[in-house]
């Protein structure tokens, strides 16, 4: 196999429907848009959601409860379980956590520890914040914690 040789597989490409170009292509004359009509024009249709002027169903229905969306507060969560993975005695920090890619990105109001599996190693934890359950296992393995 080489390099140039290389080419899709039968039917994996088609080629780009050219609309308009006479009667006998079978989509000639209105380009298949049928006659006159909103749809017909240039530009024409509707916005999605649009009901005809009806009231639209996203308006019908009922917005219940509170959203704190723009004071929420974002956390870089990770399991105890997920700090199996470092040496005993490590320092976890979340400058460490992001490095070694187990977060994904720093968060605004820092990193969480959340206590969802076991921790035998002894390890230091600095973080923002702390479930309880997750502060019991690491000092139940001999490590400490030090919330910022």
């Amino acid at each position: 196999m080489q390099l140039e040789n290389l080419k899709p597989a039968a039917g994996a490409t088609t080629k780009k429907v050219r609309v308009g170009r006479g009667i006998g292509s079978g989509i000639g004359k209105t380009s298949g848009k049928g006659h006159k009509g909103q749809n017909a024009r240039s530009g024409g249709g509707v916005r999605p959601g649009f009901e005809g002027g009806n009231i639209p169903l996203i308006r019908k229905l009922v917005i219940r409860g509170f959203n704190n969306k723009n004071f929420k507060k974002n956390y870089a969560c990770i399991n105890v379980g997920e700090l199996e993975a470092f040496e005993a005695n490590a320092v976890i920090t979340e400058e460490l956590l992001y490095e070694t890619r187990f977060i994904g990105r720093r968060e605004a109001y820092g990193l969480k520890i959340l206590g969802e599996g076991e921790l035998t190693k002894p390890l230091t934890v600095k973080a923002n914040k702390f479930t309880k359950t997750a502060k019991e296992k690491i000092e139940k393995a001999g490590g400490k914690v030090e919330e910022l």
